[in-house]
């Protein structure tokens, strides 16, 4: 049995550790605030975007932009290429936030990508990087996890970075792998195909095939050449505004839990430390008890 000297030391470490994690899962439960209102105030541009570029694709045909261009039906299995973004966080202390967006890429290069000869990898996030390259796969690109302040600017060089190699014949199809946020308890990995971009169904008018149209200025043609690229960055940046609050989410999540184990750690402690105590009174006492009993005698 330890001695009561190290019980205490135990109990104080632990306390020490519980105003950590209590200390952590404020913090993130401050920082997931914003997060939040941050993905509230960038959805509804996000849904409009994607309807306007689905509207027009649909009325001037998925021909009228390259961006459109599903090329893996005509290649062969070996000359199909894929890329995939993939959104992590640089810190760990969220639970499987991390560990659960690696296995959903390596389970994706085994299933959904399996028909490609050659796959690279567009990582964010230092936890992701590590990982596979212990494993020397094939990364083409690394930058660290996104905040708030730098979401956007980062969507906006991933974009411009995955369209060169969409529009040089680099890649065929690239995907990204990111935690959709859905409440501070509950992410859901999500795999989702970027480019070639696929309209969404639409319920317009024009859509529907009635004959009513609207007048674009300027020129379809025009407008998706702007919109097209613009929607794949606003893709990447709803993303990565995703990653950042299921970060925040998963992170205090996790340190409510630790605080939680630390403080029934830090009970059967106590209770260990208050029977080793009475343990050792007790055999104090039996031993003043027998002495003087030998005295007597």
């Amino acid at each position: 049995m330890p001695s009561l000297k190290a019980i205490r030391t135990r109990i104080g470490s632990v306390k020490n550790t519980r105003k950590i994690t209590r200390a952590m899962k404020l913090v993130s439960a401050a920082k997931l605030r914003r997060a939040q209102e941050a993905i509230v105030a960038a959805r509804p541009y996000a849904n409009s975007l994607t309807q306007v570029v689905s509207e027009l694709a649909q009325v001037a045909g998925t021909e009228s932009h390259p961006l459109f261009e599903d090329r893996t039906a005509k290649a062969d299995h070996a000359s199909k290429k894929a890329a995939i973004v993939v959104f992590s966080a640089d810190r760990g202390l969220a639970g499987a936030f991390n560990s659960s967006v690696i296995k959903k890429v390596e389970a994706a290069v085994e299933s959904e990508l399996a028909g490609f000869g050659e796959i690279s990898l567009r990582i964010i996030g230092k936890k992701a990087n590590g990982h596979f390259t212990r494993r020397n796969a094939n990364i083409a690109s690394y930058d660290a996890a996104p905040i708030g302040a730098t979401a956007l600017q980062l969507a906006r060089e991933t974009a411009t970075r995955i369209i060169d190699d969409f529009l040089s014949g680099k890649v065929d199809r690239v995907y990204m792998v990111y935690n959709e946020f859905r409440s501070a308890i509950s992410q859901g990995v999500t795999l989702k195909q970027v480019l070639p971009v696929v309209p969404e169904a639409v319920a317009s008018d024009a859509a529907a095939g009635s004959g009513i149209d609207y007048v674009y200025e300027p020129d379809k043609q025009t407008l998706l050449a702007n919109l097209v690229p613009l929607y794949v960055q606003i893709v990447l940046y709803r993303a990565a505004l995703e990653s950042i609050a299921s970060e925040f989410g998963a992170r205090m999540t996790a340190m409510e839990n630790a605080t939680k184990n630390a403080g029934d750690m830090i009970q059967r402690l106590t209770l260990q430390y208050n029977r080793a105590r009475q343990a050792s009174i007790t055999k104090e006492l039996a031993e003043i008890v027998g002495g003087a009993e030998a005295l007597k005698g």
